[in-house]
């Protein structure tokens, strides 16, 4: 059984407007016995996409989630993580790396998910700007940029929701993911060379479509020797947290794996199912 929930947001995520405490409640409900927040830091995101700035004060962060950590003790054992937003565009990606690279040396974050939300500048979730792109091109300049982030970026522990971009194709378009075998196959090496896991988010699995990612990624991972694997329902309000967690849980031990990773001090440790 998945007791542990590694990819959370609350009130700290621009996103969000869920409380810290409501997220924990929740978590002790259904059961969890380690409860991580990863609230979103995306640097220089783009303004242009009708978001504010995906960033919150790390001072401020800690504070209270220390102060929740000493609350809960003894009901669930939270942890403390963030999802930093990595970039490849060459007029920020040093400016970003710099800026990701000060906050992991500055706090102690017990967990940090590596992520791809913004491609040339603007952000997949915004399907108005796929009008007038290929597609096949976007969902190929996604994996460039992971396979940059994984090469250039030594911040994280994970990497997130890996065909993230498969979330926003456009109502009836569809990919031969095919194309893409060796240039994934390029990122889950470097990865698993590099001592980094990947994860298994369980968001759209939990609304009634596929895990993110697929199982073919996920068996491809494994094959290659991957071994780091956390599991995450990216939950921005309390009823998603855990979200389908058994159906993943399934899924995964039919590939073969018997365990999966959770992280305390940027140190990993295994669970069995």
């Amino acid at each position: 059984m998945i007791n542990a929930d590694f990819h959370t947001h609350s009130s700290f995520s621009t996103d969000s407007e869920a409380s810290q405490e409501s997220m924990i409640e929740q978590a002790i409900a259904v059961g969890l016995k380690t409860y991580c927040f990863t609230d979103h830091m995306d640097y220089v995101f783009p303004e242009d996409e009708g978001f504010n700035a995906f960033l919150f004060d790390p001072g401020e962060y800690f504070a209270k989630l220390t102060e929740l950590r000493k609350k809960y003790r003894g009901q669930i054992d939270i942890r403390i993580g963030v999802e930093l937003g990595l970039r490849d565009e060459p007029d920020i990606r040093d400016e970003v790396q710099k800026l990701c690279r000060n906050l992991t040396d500055n706090y102690p974050f017990d967990f940090v998910i590596g992520s791809t939300h913004v491609i040339d500048h603007f952000d997949p979730y915004n399907r108005d700007r796929w009008n007038g792109r290929s597609p096949e091109d976007i969902v190929r300049m996604y994996f460039e940029s992971v396979l940059y982030s994984v090469c250039h970026y030594d911040c994280f522990h994970v990497y997130g929701h890996l065909d993230y971009i498969l979330r926003y194709l456009p109502e009836g378009v569809t990919i031969d993911m095919t194309k893409f075998d060796s240039l994934i196959d390029q990122i889950l090496t470097e990865l698993i060379a590099r001592g980094k896991g990947i994860e298994v988010n369980t968001s759209r699995l939990a609304r009634g479509g596929v895990l993110n990612p697929s199982p073919k990624i996920l068996a491809r991972y494994r094959e290659l020797g991957g071994t780091l694997l956390t599991i995450g329902s990216d939950a921005h309000k309390p009823y998603r947290i855990a979200g389908a967690f058994a159906e993943a849980e399934t899924v995964i031990r039919q590939l073969g794996y018997t365990q999966y990773t959770t992280f305390r001090k940027g140190k990993p440790s295994f669970r069995k199912f």
